[in-house]
């Protein structure tokens, strides 16, 4: 019979890797609800046009990746390609900002796009994200970035560099936007495909293309920061004196742009010298108007999310302790079994990790699984031990054992 593979661009997590995930995530909880978030769980399909409006028609996401399919009424449903629409279409429908004057939530779970698969990509992909909203000042956009920058040395993750522009705001954008038409147009013929083509729909994506050629050309191209109105060079300016007040490095990259629609003001990306083409392990910015346009209120807002594969690639997983039975049973013969399986259920409802050899096999065999299990501790039942009323306790790291009253074991261990 021929054997069923994964598809492709998607990959499992197996328990030692999962271990880490875990870990990782539980550090970004920690320091989220330290920073007053709460957890926000979106579901995993939306209506296709939450992304369509929010993200935009003409983005290679909706263009070429969004995964969309047609129900049983036809409506067109998506799974999520990220997860700031869903947080916001959440926020407007259930009427956060009524509840509280600002809201902080944060998310966890998979996303998906159809992409190329390569090094650091995959169709179905894991992101830790996060998301403020009611803030306009622009202290809320150093707060975050200390909060990114202190989740990354909780997890001894070095070698991040901490970039940060300003994409301006519906009143100079338009004129940065021309002054980048004019400088393509007599260029054209050197862009690729693909930033011919954003040329006409969005000249600012060809400041985000990852071609050798056109990277170098938009490093010739107009400054984002040289069309910034008042209001957004003072907002980007009180933003660098925060971070450095929080003592947060950074640069500056004028680049450096969001790939969405929706973002205004600070766009800010970490990113690691270490992993390549692909190097961006956490990205996001301002988003001042997104609110408004998928029918909520006028909310200023600011999010990012981080790429949990690309995290998990520069995360040392060798401290995490891995998940170990404390108990491994070890019981010999029938009589043994099933006084063995009633002392496990003992065990479990006290909250005592134990895990018991169910094939009967011999002694030997049985200690070599406790072996492979790296379990703390073996209890031997056996006739003898019976016949005494007993249970042997093997301590595997010191290789010394006791005898216990089998009455007494789980108060041994329980509390």
């Amino acid at each position: 019979m021929k054997q069923i593979q994964g598809v492709k661009g998607v990959k499992d997590i197996l328990p030692d890797e999962a271990m880490a995930w875990q870990h990782i995530q539980q550090k970004a909880r920690n320091i989220f609800h330290t920073f007053g978030y709460s957890e926000i769980i979106i579901p995993v399909i939306e209506a296709a046009e939450l992304f369509l409006r929010s993200i935009g028609e003409t983005t290679d996401i909706v263009e070429k990746e969004m995964y969309t399919f047609e129900d049983r009424d036809r409506k067109k449903i998506a799974l999520r390609p990220e997860g700031t629409a869903s947080v916001v279409r959440s926020y407007i429908e259930h009427s956060l900002n009524q509840a509280s004057p600002f809201s902080k939530l944060y998310y966890i779970g998979p996303m998906f796009r159809r992409e190329r698969p390569q090094a650091g990509r995959y169709r179905q992909f894991y992101q830790i994200g996060a998301e403020v909203f009611g803030f306009e000042h622009p202290m809320i956009d150093a707060e975050m970035l200390s909060m990114l920058n202190l989740l990354f040395q909780s997890l001894d993750i070095s070698g991040l560099e901490l970039q940060i522009n300003s994409i301006g705001c519906p009143n100079c954008r338009p004129q940065f936007r021309e002054a980048l038409r004019d400088f393509f147009a007599g260029r054209l013929s050197e862009l690729c495909e693909n930033c011919q083509r954003r040329f006409e729909l969005n000249p600012l994506r060809i400041l985000d293309c990852k071609s050798s050629h056109c990277h170098a050309l938009s490093g010739e191209a107009p400054k984002t920061l040289d069309y910034l109105c008042a209001d957004c060079l003072t907002h980007f300016n009180k933003v660098q004196d925060s971070l450095k007040s929080a003592g947060v490095p950074y640069v500056i990259n004028q680049r450096l742009v969001r790939g969405l629609d929706y973002y205004t003001h600070t766009a800010f990306e970490f990113v690691s010298g270490s992993l390549g083409a692909q190097n961006t392990v956490a990205a996001g910015g301002r988003y001042n108007t997104l609110v408004e346009e998928l029918g909520g209120p006028s909310t200023p807002a600011i999010g990012f999310s981080i790429g949990m594969e690309r995290l998990v690639s520069l995360f040392d997983s060798s401290p995490v302790e891995k998940q170990s039975p404390f108990l491994f049973i070890v019981a010999l013969g029938e009589k043994a079994q099933e006084q063995g399986f009633s002392l496990i259920n003992k065990l479990h409802k006290e909250g005592i990790s134990a895990i018991m050899d169910y094939s009967n096999g011999s002694l030997k065999s049985q200690m070599r699984k406790a072996d492979k299990f790296n379990a703390a501790h073996v209890l031997i039942l056996g006739e003898d031990e019976l016949a005494k009323g007993v249970v042997t306790l093997r301590d595997m790291k010191n290789k010394t054992q006791v005898e216990v009253p089998l009455l007494e074991i789980v108060g041994k261990f329980g509390s």
